[in-house]
Parts: C-alpha cells; structure tokens; sequence
C-alpha cells in the first residue's frame, strides 16, 4: 500500500464500498493498536501504515462516497488525497485524542475544500431545534444515549439503496450519521470535529434516521 518514500500504490484499488457496518472490537484495544501503529509509521515502519489502511479504508471511502450520493470518481480522489495527508502529517502525530477521531476530522475537511471549491453550501443545515421538536417522540429510542457507536446492520442489498436514500438527507445530518456508522465516532466525538453540542448532533441523528427509514421503506 505505501512505498517507501510514503506514496500510496495505485494497485491497492478501490476499498470495499459494502453498506457493512464497522464490527464492534473491544474499543480500547482499536484504539491502542492504530495509535501505536501510526507511531510506529513515523519512525519508519510502512508495514504499520499499511494495517492501519486496511482497518480504516472501507469506512473513509464510504464516507466520501455517501456524502457524494454515489460519485465514484471523485469520491477516489477525495480518498487518495486523504490518505496521501494521513502520509504527510506522519511526523506530526499526536496521540492526543483516538485515530479515529483524527482521521475523519481530516476527511470532513478534505470534503468541505471539495464542495467550497465547487460552489456547494456544505453542511448548511435546517434548523436543528424543529427538527428535534418534529421527531423526538417518534425516534427516540432510534439513536443510542451511551455515544456508543449504532450497531445496526445493512444488509448487501440495500446498499445502493442506502446511497440513494442520503441524498435526500441534508448534508449536516448525513455527515453525523456517516461519521456515527461509517466511521464509529461517539456522539461526542462528532460534536467536537464538527463545533456543535451533543444535543445538536442527536437531533441530527434522529433526523437522519428518520428520513432514511422512510426512504429505504419506500424502495422496497
């Protein structure tokens, strides 16, 4: 995956772009293993890069890939770019706070450069208070209150369904959904990355949710 002088091989080829939701590992131990291994790459270990690649890329793909209702072309190169920053800030690595947490805050970033430089709002939203007002009763018990990751499951079939259904979520609660499943951020984690208090991001989420079961229900 990456050379030695820190490029990323053109045959790696696209990340598995299934609708699967990360597997629950003991969260800890995630969390240890891609710290120690992003230490070790800095020091020069490209075979640790390469495991911590193989743990996170289907996740950031379908990240890019959702927000991007379906858009493989761009959604490879947002990706690319993506890692290609993962290789560069190697020397400047922190473990500060969880890799995860780090690594979707440099592809939300990535993503926002995109749609500046292409004239998109971004992650303007609809008012989060109606929102939280018109699904509270009806979704409450839809996202989990312990900033545990969902442990929904999506099964093969419906994943192009999934990529249909997001476009017609607004983009702010896209992006805390996919960050919540894809990427298996905590409520707060998402909160800090995105500037917004945990109320703000549940209400996002039950939003989210609530439009994306209609939308799946819909096309069955």
């Amino acid at each position: 995956m990456a050379g030695p002088d820190g490029t990323i091989a053109a045959s790696a080829g696209r990340p598995d772009t299934g609708p699967q939701m990360q597997q629950v590992r003991g969260q800890g131990q995630a969390d240890d293993e891609d710290a120690a291994a992003m230490l070790a790459y800095a020091g020069g270990d490209a075979r640790a890069f390469e495991s911590l690649y193989a743990r996170h890329k289907g996740g950031t793909y379908r990240y890019f890939l959702r927000h991007l209702n379906g858009h493989a072309a761009t959604a490879d190169e947002l990706h690319q770019d993506l890692w290609l920053k993962v290789v560069g800030a190697r020397s400047r690595y922190a473990a500060d706070a969880r890799f995860a947490t780090w690594l979707y805050t440099l592809a939300r970033r990535r993503l926002v450069d995109h749609w500046r430089h292409a004239g998109i709002a971004g992650f303007e939203s609809i008012d989060e208070e109606s929102v939280a007002a018109a699904v509270e009763e009806s979704m409450a018990s839809s996202v989990a209150h312990d900033d545990a990751p969902l442990r929904a499951t999506i099964s093969a079939q419906a994943g192009r369904r999934l990529v249909d259904a997001l476009q017609g979520v607004p983009a702010a609660q896209r992006d805390a959904f996919l960050l919540h499943v894809d990427g298996g951020l905590s409520i707060a984690e998402i909160g800090a990355l995105s500037g917004e208090p945990a109320e703000t991001i549940k209400s996002r989420l039950r939003y989210a949710y609530r439009k994306l079961r209609a939308s799946l229900e819909d096309l069955q």
